[in-house]
């Protein structure tokens, strides 16, 4: 084992290779490949912060939770600002170790167990994908239309057939690796902040920033802001709630601890508030550009009488949504599908299941737009009634994961044990599961009775500080409890280390041990 900087490089020998809990796509990641700076780091979360989604959250927060355009802003800002606490947290073990986020789970829930947060965050991913993609696919239909004419003739088939264009060009980015992705974001970052500048530009003529603000909310007349904002600020963390577990997957590519801090702090909160402010100027601006309300600007820009601008304009939407859903939607199911048989699913394997999946969860509005079904049920309505459930899902796996590293395992886990399950972590941790099914019950109960419905509407802040507590104290009290003397694992992995290096006579063979410097 190798330290610099606070950051571990592990040397693996066949007995690692050779385990059924490991593959190269998800081993720790070597020092040549720790390359991200805290821009590249910043230019992830630009590109992952410029989409559709970020786009409506004001008016998702206006119109289904009841606040004004300013408390909406200053909740986005709030919720991100919040989100960088379990971000930068449950990213250290990654840049420590250069391990990923499904690894990351092997110590609090177990090797196997490790099996059930991560599909848990698999589905969530496959889901967005697909929302992504259609939106992307939405975007590519327009492009052909402005630029074959006869592609308009297909109607709702186009959007199909842009939804499958699109989602290859996804999988294809993830496929190359995290080179790749860094490129795409770090080429993005800056064009996507031209773009948000532009479309302002366009917008600002058209609307008066006083009046907009000064709209009363849609609340009931007299109603105490606290409910609605705090349902609201709950929603807006729930957002990046699935990030807010996996970034290990990213935070392995960090050069240093402060790296991924920095990069965090700077990308994240700012540019969440800026085009989500854009967006609500936006569609309160799409009146006087186009005649009618708009929400989403890929219909808005669709919208423009000319041929080339939405051309150029949809070409630039394609590019921000690929930087957000390749990063955002894909890295991760794709880690989490290997995690379940690391020898039989590879990285091209658990890419091409993210799509399967996430292509399925949208069957159902494939068929629409196909003109198979009729439905009145739109994207929109879907995740926002999503944004505020899943959150109470996985805001226990965050909490339970901090706790794990922090307070338990003091920072030190066993990397080797970790990939090859020879005892030290068991197969399944009981505390892990006790601290994630305590909230969920309560969130059911809460959901199906009634009962303590604040539970459910602030889930995510009741999840992740229930499971966090639930999971400390299981740990303390349990017979098998995680962290029994697992701070100390890593010394004693090491040693093995050194003792096994002292017996080997050919340090260049291919079963070469861990040797410590």
């Amino acid at each position: 084992m190798i330290e610099r900087e606070g950051r571990v490089e592990l040397e693996l020998g066949a007995d690692v290779r050779d385990s059924a809990c490991f593959n190269d796509d998800i081993a720790p990641t070597r020092a040549k490949e720790r390359t991200w700076t805290k821009w590249h780091i910043a230019a992830l979360w630009v590109g992952l912060s410029i989409c559709v989604p970020t786009y409506t959250l004001g008016g998702i927060l206006t119109a289904y939770f009841g606040l004004s355009v300013g408390e909406a802003l200053i909740t986005i800002l709030l919720a991100n600002v919040i989100l960088l606490i379990p971000l930068t947290l449950n990213a250290f073990p990654g840049t420590r170790y250069g391990i990923p986020f499904p690894v990351v789970l092997r110590s609090s829930f177990g090797i196997r167990g490790s099996n059930v947060p991560c599909l848990i965050r698999a589905l969530v991913g496959c889901g967005w994908f697909g929302i992504q993609t259609m939106f992307g696919g939405l975007a590519i239909d327009l492009l052909l239309s402005a630029i074959v004419p006869p592609w308009q003739a297909l109607g709702g088939l186009g959007q199909v057939f842009g939804f499958f264009i699109f989602g290859a060009m996804n999988l294809w980015v993830v496929i190359r690796g995290a080179e790749s992705i860094k490129w795409l974001e770090t080429f993005s970052a800056p064009l996507l902040l031209i773009v948000a500048v532009g479309l302002l530009v366009w917008a600002l003529p058209h609307v008066s920033l006083g009046e907009l603000l000064a709209q009363p909310p849609s609340r009931p007349q007299g109603a105490s802001v606290t409910t609605y904002f705090l349902s609201g600020l709950t929603a807006m963390v729930g957002f990046w709630a699935t990030l807010s577990l996996n970034i290990p997957d990213f935070s392995r590519f960090a050069r240093s601890q402060k790296d991924q801090i920095v990069g965090q702090i700077v990308g994240l909160p700012l540019t969440m508030f800026l085009f989500a402010a854009l967006g609500v100027v936006m569609t309160a601006a799409s009146v006087s550009l186009v005649g009618e309300t708009v929400s989403d600007p890929v219909t808005l820009i669709g919208h423009i009488d000319s041929p080339i601008w939405v051309a150029i304009a949809m070409i630039l939407i394609v590019i921000a949504t690929i930087s957000t859903n390749t990063a955002g939607n894909i890295v991760s199911p794709t880690n989490d599908f290997q995690n379940i048989a690391p020898k039989a699913i590879n990285r091209t394997g658990g890419v091409l299941l993210t799509g399967l999946v996430g292509t399925l969860l949208m069957g159902y509005d494939l068929l629409q737009k196909a003109g198979l079904i009729v439905s009145d049920v739109t994207l929109e309505s879907l995740y926002s009634n999503w944004l505020l459930g899943y959150s109470s899902l996985l805001g226990p796996i965050a909490g339970i994961m901090a706790v794990d590293y922090f307070l338990i395992k003091r920072q030190q886990l066993d990397v080797i044990s970790l990939y090859r399950d020879d005892g030290r972590y068991p197969a399944v941790n009981v505390a892990g599961f006790i601290a994630l099914g305590v909230p969920v019950v309560l969130t059911l109960i809460s959901i199906t009775t009634g009962l303590w419905r604040w539970f459910y509407d602030y889930g995510w802040f009741t999840g992740s500080l229930l499971g966090a507590g639930v999971y400390y104290v299981a740990g303390q009290c349990l017979d098998d409890k995680p962290g029994a003397d697992k701070h100390v694992a890593g010394e004693a992995s090491d040693a093995r280390a050194e003792a096994t290096s002292m017996a080997q006579t050919d340090d260049s063979t291919a079963g070469k041990p861990i040797a410590r410097n």
